[in-house]
């Protein structure tokens, strides 16, 4: 395991170790005394659930792309992804490459045939968000009642999803729109990174020709569309359902809606780059809102706490106890930022 993903463990453990200390170790385990423990095991289900359901997302869009994989093999794949992505900021979505290499390498197959499998679900994934963050936002703001300039940096964020899936709809089917992205990326990105600009203009050109590729394969194929919405907004159901079981367990009574806008809030803060998986920004959060909505000040810190260690804490440790069957070298070769071409190379030398 590289030093970054390590730091980022340790960090993690770290935030935990503070919110404990501020929510206060006692009340946690006197809340969890009070909780039912049946019902909390029901929550367990529907993450574990979600899993599967992750899965076989996943396993349609590679049957697809004549990646015939079995959901036993792609199942501890997708878990090493969730922890990854669980261990690193938001932002650099280092499960994804990571999940793309495990199943190039295991399986045979080309690193740029996976990697297109991989952003065509994590696709999936982001359209039912966008849909459910914009109404989320819109009912926030009619129901939590914020100040002004936060309900404006709200609707802004409205626009803004608009635009931007307005803005990836259109260049996957407009080839010469796509290159002035990429030529805008490339321009952008080469001030912070000047040494080896023609690698870089080669991965970013790689990328952008991936995500165009894959979303013309997601329009163009009424198959997986059709299969795999609905599967993406169950997806999302079930992480809401899990959230309102485990306020049943602890005898909270609130709103599912309010638990659903609460949860989708949360999410969009949790893609902010700076901490892994959100922790802390994305529990702070919850508890605030939580309260804000009617659960008691002494409940909403517990509910959340627990909520967090079976959604975020049960993937990341499933998923770190799975990743060493694969390699400690997995997590290196994705942090270094290497190209599909080298990745593959290295695939086969180890081949």
């Amino acid at each position: 395991m590289d030093k970054k993903s390590a730091f980022f463990i340790v960090l993690s453990i770290a935030i935990l170790a503070v919110m404990l200390y501020f929510i206060g170790i006692d009340k946690v385990i006197d809340a969890i005394k009070d909780a039912n423990l049946a019902i909390l095991g029901v929550a367990i289900l529907i993450q574990i659930g979600t899993y599967f359901l992750y899965t076989c997302r996943w396993q349609i869009v590679n049957n697809i792309a004549d990646i015939n994989i079995g959901f036993r093999k792609l199942f501890p794949i997708v878990m090493v992804g969730l922890a990854v992505n669980n261990i690193t900021p938001s932002g650099r979505g280092g499960g994804e490459p990571v999940r793309a290499y495990i199943l190039a390498k295991e399986h045979g197959y080309e690193l740029k045939e996976t990697l297109a499998t991989v952003i065509a679900d994590r696709m999936l994934d982001t359209f039912p968000f966008i849909v459910l963050a914009i109404i989320t936002i819109i009912a926030t703001v009619l129901y939590f009642n914020f100040p002004m300039w936060l309900e404006g940096i709200l609707v802004l964020s409205v626009i803004a999803i608009i635009i931007i899936l307005g803005m990836l709809i259109y260049m996957c089917v407009n080839e010469s729109f796509g290159i002035k992205v990429e030529n805008l990326i490339f321009k952008l990105t080469h001030r912070f990174y000047k040494k080896g600009s023609d690698n870089l203009k080669m991965k970013i050109h790689e990328n952008i020709s991936g995500f165009q590729d894959t979303m013309n394969m997601l329009i163009s194929n009424r198959k997986l569309f059709y299969y795999t919405i609905p599967l993406s907004f169950l997806i999302w159901i079930f992480e809401i359902l899990r959230v309102y079981v485990v306020f049943m367990a602890f005898g909270a009574t609130l709103n599912v809606i309010v638990i659903g806008e609460v949860f989708i809030l949360a999410s969009l803060v949790g893609m902010i780059p700076l901490l892994p998986g959100g922790l802390g920004a994305v529990d702070g959060l919850m508890i605030g809102l939580y309260s804000k909505a009617g659960c008691p000040a002494g409940l909403a810190g517990p509910v959340t706490l627990v909520e967090r260690l079976i959604s975020f804490w049960m993937a990341s440790i499933i998923g770190l106890v799975i990743l060493p069957h694969y390699g400690s070298s997995v997590l290196e070769k994705i942090s270094i930022g290497n190209s599909a071409e080298e990745l593959d190379k290295s695939i086969s030398d180890e081949s």
